[in-house]
């Protein structure tokens, strides 16, 4: 075995057992102690993170093509990295303690929710990894409402099992991205019960199955999921996001649901449709850039010819 993959697998280890660890001390201290004990943890984080940050920067300077100075940038960065951060801790501690995800979550508009699921067909809730979308989804289950995600699981199957229990514990069902046939099967089950039905489209997709539309003027692979669901289901598209507020507070926002427009074949349908929703998420980043997850590498994968890109 080669030393980087010694290097990886005691990486994954203590990332694991910190995980673990740090799950166990939340639940025995208050909030407070948890924060402060946090900021610790984020500063030293976020200046061992150099491969992200850099990533962060170049995603940064790709959307924004000069629009924003260096200083803005590493400004961005910084609060990106801890907004990251933080909502890891929040979510492990408002699992052990979800009788104060009512203090610190509200919502606006929630009544598009309730009418959507008098209908009887589920609901297709189009998310960002943005803002703390995790806890979003976990208040959604605290209220009751059943719900499930559409997950990638980690590549530490110890830290995926320990999440998955968590999630189950609390209400939060899975549904894997992968293999993707099984992941249409469990969908279409979900919004068949009537069930909420999250799935974040703001990554990438790859250029094997991802549609390509633009995402602040670069061709981005984008997930089909959610058109070809509603589709075949008639399940309303619903698009929400979840902002910080001040007193650690956050705020879900759910806009009304999406209008489908119809084109000429079912490709053209997804792709003028997967267009609104991309750019519905890139006018939220632009309003609130320090809560979009800039360490991807969204424009990694390039449209080839063959795929659907009009003006490729």
């Amino acid at each position: 075995m080669s030393s980087k993959k010694h290097i990886k697998l005691f990486q994954r280890a203590l990332a694991r057992y910190g995980l673990f660890g740090c799950a166990w001390l939340f639940d025995r201290l208050p909030l407070a102690m948890v924060n402060l004990i946090s900021r610790v943890f984020l500063f030293i984080g976020f200046n061992l993170t150099i491969r992200q940050r850099r990533i962060a920067k170049e995603s940064l300077n790709i959307a924004f093509r000069g629009k924003k100075s260096a200083q803005e940038i590493r400004q961005i960065i910084k609060k990106c990295f801890y907004n990251f951060g933080k909502g890891m801790v929040e979510m492990l501690y408002y699992m052990s303690h979800p009788q104060l995800i009512d203090e610190k979550v509200s919502f606006e508009g929630l009544e598009h929710v309730d009418s959507a699921l008098k209908e009887g067909r589920g609901i297709i809730a189009v998310t960002a990894h943005f803002g703390n979308f995790p806890l979003m989804m976990l208040a959604f289950a605290h209220r009751k409402y059943k719900v499930s995600c559409v997950i990638r699981p980690t590549r530490d199957e110890g830290v995926e099992a320990f999440l998955h229990q968590k999630r189950n514990q609390v209400g939060l069902k899975t549904v894997y991205a992968k293999p993707r046939r099984h992941t249409a099967t469990e969908a279409l089950k979900v919004l068949r019960n009537n069930e909420i039905l999250f799935i974040p489209i703001d990554q990438n997709f790859g250029s094997d199955g991802g549609v390509f539309v633009d995402f602040f003027g670069q061709k981005a692979a984008t997930a089909p999921g959610p058109i070809v669901f509603a589709n075949r289901t008639k399940a309303p598209i619903i698009p929400m996001f979840i902002v910080h507020e001040e007193g650690d507070k956050h705020k879900v926002i759910i806009e009304k649901p999406l209008e489908l427009t119809e084109g000429r074949d079912e490709k053209e349908t997804i792709f003028i449709n997967l267009t609104k929703l991309t750019q519905l998420i890139e006018a939220y980043i632009r309003k609130y850039p320090y809560e979009w997850a800039w360490m991807h590498r969204r424009w990694k994968s390039k449209p080839y010819p063959l795929r659907y890109c009009p003006n490729a």
